[in-house]
């Protein structure tokens, strides 16, 4: 028997780590089974180069509690371990100083609270036992020994008359953490971390029912077998030609088995060069609710749960897709500090983006009328994504779809050439016409259909931004909201159309107008129109409005979230209706016209709410009866 006091920098690091790390106590089995896996992993390799003279048969993982004794087993069939090497690899810890581990584990420690990066995976075991045991054989011919430790640094090290190759870890559970005495608690930890590890896990067994024998004479049998929770092959560690379309949508419910809508479509990640990464992105069905989507994608490290916050690893507008992303190379230490640092990040950021766009041009090129039928479900991350990466906008312009409110779909290039013709106002600059609200906005956009302009539906919460940052790249487009005035002026031509009222009337019309209309919300303007359209329009200037929304919809990035709303009354002075106001010399008369027509223009922008709308109601059916 030997003992022996545990090589650290300071005597207290057992104490050190349950202060610390008490937080993210639950890391320890994690860390645990990962152990057991490389042991097993490496174990595997060695036989296959021949260094290893055992069977390596079908090793697996075995995960129990006893209650009873308030200890958690594991128990791997790897490589395990002799004398010597408890000494080497238990027993030294390898870090530079109790100093140095504070200053980095802090950094992290909001996160993820991962310690594997500090090559104290074994040690995490003392955040939830007070006293730990380690009864290993190797798979060389040497004696079996066990190590046990009670969070002081003092072991002993001793012979054991264990048999079988492989490791066992008791943890002998601390009275604070005997939550992990609970079945439900250690299969919820292994299902989050440890769902797709390599090696099979058991925990537990279960009975599986079967038919033996045919017609009468069949008969049910009931088998206990090991209850394996992991996955050890999941669908992203294959390569894409080995699976079906069947197998990715299994997979999707595999990760995500509460959700019942199957994806749009998905893309297989697979690189070797110059970073390792592998993983499955799908893009689902979205709201228009971005917030509520993120934090969807799993990140793995050589099929370990790391984390599901990917942000800096995945660009910002694919962190609301689904899916896995698997990579070695990002070690169990993502701490935004680390990852705002570290070149490979940045990498697989890039190699991502890329990939996802070259799947959009394929899927484009390849079915566009699929595309534009599930347009409508992934347009609010492409606009996300033409906003946020420069190198997505590039890529975007050869699939990014512009729809019309009569459901047909341009691509930019497409959409430029088609209205170019008809849109293009005096000063040259082509002028392209939106809705927001197809029903809402419905009398504007038969104003505009009835002249032969094309109108497009744009009714994501962040368009607008978009819009700003097209209109910045190309410096003779306007976007312009269709009910932002009257389409005539929206859209300025050479003519301008003749008032059949004199300035001097228009003046008198106005005043009579801005006496009845509220100045701090609206302003009159005198407007020459076609007279089949309307007498009144309410409008809203177009910067005013778009300021607002991106003010609303983009963090009050423009400080302009309090903006007042600002609106015009735009005065069809060729309607007949302005000719009788102006001349109607009975004042009550003519201000009922006023209120009347100033309502029927609110009613049509939905402006029309409460005492108003009573009001109009009420007069509107007076009107009927007289």
């Amino acid at each position: 028997m030997a003992s022996g006091k545990i090589n650290v920098s300071v005597e207290n690091i057992f104490p050190l780590i349950k202060k610390f790390l008490y937080s993210d106590h639950e890391i320890f089995l994690r860390e645990l089974i990962s152990n057991a896996t490389d042991a097993t992993t490496k174990l595997k390799h060695l036989c296959n180069i021949g260094e290893a003279k055992v069977e390596y048969g079908e090793p697996k993982i075995e995960v129990r509690i006893d209650k009873d004794k308030k200890t958690i087993h594991i128990q791997d069939q790897g490589l395990g371990m002799t004398a010597e090497e408890v000494e080497k690899y238990i027993n030294q810890v390898a870090f530079s100083g109790a100093e140095e581990f504070l200053n980095k584990y802090k950094d992290s420690a909001k996160d993820a609270g991962i310690i594997g990066h500090f090559g104290l995976g074994f040690y995490s075991s003392f955040m939830v036992a007070h006293q730990v045991e380690i009864i290993t054989k190797s798979y060389k011919d040497e004696p079996a020994c066990r190590w046990v430790c009670d969070g002081s640094p003092e072991y002993t090290l001793e012979a054991h008359d264990r048999q079988e190759r492989g490791t066992e870890i008791i943890l002998h559970i601390a009275e604070d953490s005997e939550e992990f005495l609970e079945e439900y608690r250690i299969r919820e930890l292994l299902k989050k971390y440890n769902k797709f590890m390599p090696i099979p896990i058991k925990f537990g067994t279960r009975e599986e029912t079967t038919t033996v024998g045919e017609g009468e004479e069949a008969k049910e049998e009931k088998t206990v077998v090991d209850d394996i929770i992991n996955n050890p092959n999941p669908a992203w560690t294959k390569p894409p030609t080995e699976l079906s379309d069947e197998d990715y949508k299994n997979f999707y419910h595999e990760l995500y088995p509460t959700q019942f809508e199957q994806p749009l479509f998905n893309i297989h990640l697979n690189v070797d060069y110059p970073f390792n990464l592998t993983g499955i992105l799908y893009f689902p069905k979205l709201s228009n609710d971005l917030q509520l989507q993120k934090d969807k994608i799993q990140l793995y490290q050589n099929q370990v749960y790391v984390t599901d916050n990917v942000e800096g690893i995945v660009p910002e507008f694919l962190t609301m897709l689904k899916g896995v992303i698997d990579s070695p190379d990002i070690p169990l230490n993502v701490s935004r500090s680390y990852l705002q640092s570290d070149g490979n990040v940045k990498k697989i950021s890039n190699y991502i983006t890329k990939k996802v766009s070259e799947k959009l041009k394929q899927l484009f090129k390849d079915n566009r009328e699929d595309f534009e039928k599930k347009w409508n479900d992934i347009k609010i991350v492409l606009e996300y994504g033409m906003l946020s990466e420069a190198k997505f906008y590039e890529k975007a312009t050869e699939f990014f779809l512009y729809p019309t409110v009569k459901g047909n779909y341009h691509t930019w290039d497409e959409l430029k050439e088609k209205i170019a013709p008809i849109q293009t106002d005096k000063e040259g600059k082509l002028i392209i016409l939106y809705a927001s609200h197809k029903d809402a906005q419905h009398a504007y956009i038969q104003h505009a259909e009835e002249k032969g302009y094309e109108v497009l539906l744009l009714d994501s919460p962040i368009i607008s931004h978009l819009i700003q940052k097209l209109e910045s790249e190309h410096e003779k487009i306007s976007f312009v909201r269709v009910d932002a005035g009257p389409i005539d002026t929206l859209i300025k031509k050479t003519e301008e159309m003749a008032s059949v009222l004199s300035d001097d009337e228009k003046n008198q019309l106005k005043t009579i107008l801005e006496n009845h209309i509220p100045k701090e919300t609206y302003t009159v303007q005198m407007e020459a129109m076609d007279s089949a359209q309307p007498p009144l329009l309410i409008t809203r200037p177009e910067f005013m409005r778009r300021m607002k929304e991106m003010s609303m919809h983009g963090g009050g990035m423009f400080g302009m979230g309090n903006m007042p709303d600002m609106y015009n009354v735009v005065v069809n002075t060729n309607h007949e209706l302005s000719a009788r106001i102006l001349k109607n010399e009975n004042e009550e008369e003519q201000t009922n016209l006023i209120k009347q027509a100033v309502d029927l223009a609110k009613l049509s922008q939905n402006l029309l709410q409460g005492e108003e709308l009573t009001a109009f109601v009420k007069r509107s059916y007076q009107q009927l009866v007289h």
